[in-house]
């Protein structure tokens, strides 16, 4: 049974997943961590209570997990795992803005038993919507990426749009597809009008309330477009792919990025 340390449990999503966990009967929280945590023990939904702690450190060392879940800030993330990592505590990453290449360098610190799981988005519609965007991007002569999130979220663009436009770019590469995707002509050239470059695909960031989290691929070719929609509109809707990952880092090894690792999309 997985033994999960949760970093930034007192955050949007530590207030949806940790109840999630409680609920389970084969996932045990053994702790909860939150740089911004003032108490020395936290009462789950099921009445239990568990130690709080506001220093990974000596939360790690308390505790004892298997399985270290981190949705905190981008900022904090790689010290993080710097700590967990060398201990062999098999990791689930949500938190984005963090370089695949970060991760394959950060996973070289741990036993060579050790799982470091990271997904742009664990919701399994979006999953879906990547499959189907990587299908498509060869038969489009133009493509571009817009995401919409709610306005405390820190990075810009989101995970899952780089994720996806780098997918996308890949597989248009080798198809020996380039996007016409042309600046402003007039003087009046704002800067980021088009967007972000990434891979040669523009995309898109909104931060606006009211917002969970949104994505829209357009592709286009003469005479016709093709839009893939993933909405968001609940936290809850990430539950089962993170249930899905902590339930099985403990029987992998190795850096693991995408949920599609564990479904063979």
């Amino acid at each position: 049974m997985p033994k999960v340390l949760f970093n930034g449990y007192l955050g949007r999503m530590g207030r949806t997943v940790v109840p999630a966990f409680d609920a389970t009967d084969d996932i045990e929280v053994v702790g909860v961590c939150d740089i911004s945590s003032t108490e020395d023990s936290f009462t789950l939904p099921s009445g239990r209570q568990v130690l709080a702690f506001n220093d990974l450190a000596t939360a790690v060392e308390a505790v004892q997990p298997t399985v270290f879940v981190d949705f905190t800030q981008p900022s904090a993330l790689v010290g993080s795992l710097r700590v967990v990592l060398p201990l062999g505590v098999n990791c689930v990453v949500g938190t984005t803005g963090t370089s695949p290449e970060t991760f394959a360098e950060l996973i070289q610190l741990a036993p060579e038993d050790t799982t470091l799981f990271c997904a742009p988005n664990f919701a399994m519609g979006a999953v879906l919507m990547m499959a189907f965007a990587r299908q498509a991007a060869a038969f489009f002569s133009d493509v571009e990426v817009i995401e919409f999130h709610h306005n405390g979220k820190k990075d810009a663009p989101s995970g899952t749009a780089v994720t996806t436009a780098r997918q996308m770019a890949a597989i248009r590469a080798d198809a020996g597809i380039q996007s016409a995707s042309p600046g402003a002509e007039s003087e009046l050239e704002y800067k980021g009008a088009r967007g972000g470059n990434v891979d040669g695909i523009p995309v898109h960031a909104v931060r606006a309330a009211g917002f969970v989290a949104s994505q829209e691929v357009i592709f286009a070719s003469l005479g016709e477009t093709l839009r893939i929609v993933h909405d968001n509109i609940d936290r809850t809707s990430y539950l089962p792919g993170i249930l899905l990952a902590v339930r099985s880092v403990e029987a992998r090894s190795g850096l693991i990025i995408g949920l599609e690792a564990l479904l063979n999309l």
